[in-house]
């Protein structure tokens, strides 16, 4: 197995209080992984550690073949500022950040694979649209559009599917299917446990530390569920590590 990245002994907090304890886990190299786990269970507090915008407390986010620049990150929605005089075009457009940076220009080439990530989404026509006009489902689907041109081989979803209606969830379930074959390793965080058996072959089980990791049916058992909720209440920290900001 080759290994995308591993969480060696990883300890993540919010002004020295823990979130997630000593987790000790490795995710393969093009892998579909769901992280799971009730509210406070540290799973955005994860993510975060991963793309590095929270330093370990103790032990480390390894990377194997993979680096911090092979990452594409998906935020939830509710972290993106939507009042901002944005047109789809120009969110979607911000995926080829790297290659032409902030005030690169896109030329014919770069468009062309702009319109086709749009396309991909299903919002073709909405290109000049204000993202601030968009619904959750349309702004979800703008956002993928852009994930597609990072073209990164490690995927991050925080809540991808969350307050969205079903034909955008199912597809851009469809996408993420499709990174899956391509080969890519996707790392999604949801709270959807059919979704997740449905759909992701392994899923990692989070209650500030690991309760179970492997393949989905082995860990969504009603045992680990229950345990996973037993943990979680009994978090005895300040409410912005055990509440929602540490989801």
């Amino acid at each position: 197995m080759n290994t995308a990245l591993a969480f060696q002994n990883l300890t993540l907090g919010y002004d020295r209080h823990p979130a997630v304890h000593h987790l000790q886990a490795e995710i393969a190299q093009g892998s579909l992984t769901a992280v799971v786990g009730p509210n406070g269970a540290g799973k955005s507090t994860l993510l975060k550690g991963v793309i590095g915008a929270l330093e370990p407390l103790e032990g480390r986010v390894a990377f194997g073949s993979l680096s911090r620049k092979d990452i594409a990150n998906l935020p939830q929605q509710s972290d993106i500022d939507r009042t901002f005089p944005l047109s789809v075009v120009d969110l979607v457009a911000m995926g080829l950040w790297r290659e032409i940076g902030p005030f690169g220009w896109l030329g014919r080439e770069r468009r062309a694979r702009v319109d086709a990530a749009i396309a991909a989404v299903g919002l073709t026509g909405f290109e000049s649209r204000p993202i601030g006009s968009l619904s959750g489902g349309q702004m979800q689907r703008a956002l993928f559009a852009r994930l597609l041109l990072q073209d990164a081989r490690l995927v991050l979803l925080d809540e991808p599917f969350t307050a969205i209606d079903a034909r955008t969830a199912a597809d851009l379930i469809d996408v993420v299917r499709r990174w899956h074959g391509e080969g890519r390793t996707v790392l999604a965080v949801l709270h959807d446990v059919e979704t997740v058996r449905m759909h992701f072959p392994e899923t990692l089980l989070l209650a500030r530390k690991l309760v179970a990791y492997g393949p989905t049916e082995q860990v969504l058992t009603a045992e680990n569920q229950f345990r996973a909720r037993q943990l979680c209440e009994a978090c005895a920290g300040p409410p912005h590590v055990c509440g929602r900001s540490a989801t």
